[in-house]
């Protein structure tokens, strides 16, 4: 796992692999947690019986957006930026399924530091993504995700390089 303390330290991974996570399963139980909290009671999502007949898997398929949903659990698990009083989310861009994820696989996150940006003082990270399935050529999801942080020492709405504070440089 990466530990970033500031906003240098970061900026060092740009262009750089910040990490792989561990593998997680998306089992029935689930699919079917995340159809009863979505409303998406879809059957190729949760009838297993005619899924198993009728879909071109063979077996029930996550939602895309429960796939989508797992980065910020396996984000946990690439990185560690301290100092930091909240995530926002910024955006997503280029975000592509690719592959569906079928009950009982396992997915990961490989991320990479593809832009990090200081714009008037708010600092913007753009990581580029790929949520990868266990045993398969094909990736599940891939895009990037635009996030910027606010610091923990700072009350002010200003993003991680605050004027108010100094964080520790990387030197």
């Amino acid at each position: 796992m990466v530990t970033i303390n500031n906003y240098d330290e970061f900026a060092a991974y740009l262009g750089k692999n910040l990490g792989v996570s561990d593998y997680v399963e998306l089992s029935q139980e689930r699919i079917n947690l995340f159809a009863d909290a979505t409303l998406d009671h879809q059957w190729i999502h949760v009838d297993t019986e005619r899924a198993a007949v009728e879909s071109p898997y063979k077996t029930t398929i996550a939602h895309g957006y429960l796939t989508l949903s797992m980065l910020p659990y396996l984000w946990e698990q690439v990185i560690k930026v301290n100092n930091v009083k909240m995530l926002v989310n910024y955006g997503m861009d280029k975000m592509k399924f690719g592959q569906p994820v079928k009950s009982g696989e396992s997915v990961r996150l490989v991320a990479d530091l593809y832009a990090i940006e200081n714009l008037r003082g708010i600092a913007k990270v753009q990581i580029k993504f790929a949520i990868e399935i266990k045993d398969s050529p094909k990736k599940a999801l891939t895009g990037s995700a635009t996030v910027s942080k606010q610091t923990s020492e700072c009350r002010c709405s200003r993003i991680w390089v605050c004027p108010h504070i100094r964080l520790p440089s990387a030197s």
